[in-house]
């Protein structure tokens, strides 16, 4: 299994944007100044590079190495481009599946939800470019290799990603405890996309206002919330279970 690859020093970090290497995350040193880093800072904008500004111990502990304030995530998949996968999908496919994560923090979580996408028969998952859990070895192993094979799109913005599926036929369902309704009495043999919102705070309330429906779980006991991935679990599978039934 190919582990992520971390790249270290600026020159290096700008090749690889230069060689269109998918860059999940690119760390900077806070508060470094010169030439050379505004480039890069400049470059990574361009391209819409996840970019988060650290303390120099961050850096420090990503490698060993003269990391000259920039350290940058290589993923190790290919993802998808967003538009080309959903029309491919829905050309070919009549009662497509897709999964919009928003925000999703934890690669583990991240790994298991993809593992429960393959097996539910999901056509791509939608994440944002920032603000999302990176696809690390981690993923890939929780995944059971599950990452290889479900397409992967990054998008600038899901409440963009929401209209376009929407205007391409497609019913958006948002996994909310604010919903009225159960996910059992759902249509969900339709043309589908289920919003899962974060571990914290769920689905950010612009987004949730977009979705055609809105869903809950039935919820006994004193805990008052399922981890995201189980929660996900349960939304494909009765999707799945409709759509054989």
């Amino acid at each position: 299994m190919e582990k992520e690859t971390n790249i270290y020093g600026i020159r290096a970090i700008l090749e690889a944007i230069e060689a269109d290497k998918s860059i999940d995350k690119l760390f900077i040193q806070r508060g470094l100044q010169g030439t050379l880093i505004k480039s890069l800072e400049t470059v990574s904008r361009k391209k819409g590079i996840n970019t988060v500004y650290v303390p120099v111990e961050k850096l420090d502990r990503l490698t060993p190495h003269n990391h000259q304030g920039a350290v940058a995530m290589i993923s190790p998949i290919e993802f998808a481009n967003f538009e080309e996968l959903v029309n491919k999908v829905i050309e070919t496919k009549e009662t497509p599946l897709f999964l919009l994560l928003d925000s999703l923090s934890d690669v583990r979580n991240f790994g298991a939800i993809i593992r429960t996408a393959s097996c539910t028969g999901v056509d791509g998952i939608i994440i944002p470019k920032k603000g999302a859990a990176p696809v690390t070895a981690d993923t890939i192993k929780t995944s059971a290799g599950a990452a290889f094979n479900v397409p992967i799109a990054k998008v600038d913005h899901l409440k963009d990603a929401v209209y376009y599926l929407q205007g391409s036929g497609v019913t958006v369902i948002a996994a909310t405890e604010k919903a009225d309704g159960l996910i059992y009495d759902k249509d969900l043999k339709q043309p589908l996309a289920i919003i899962m919102g974060s571990e914290d705070v769920g689905i950010a309330p612009a987004l949730l206002k977009l979705a055609d429906l809105q869903a809950k779980l039935p919820m006994e006991g004193s805990i008052a919330s399922l981890n995201v991935s189980v929660a996900c679990s349960v939304f494909l599978y009765e999707a799945l279970r409709q759509r054989i039934s």
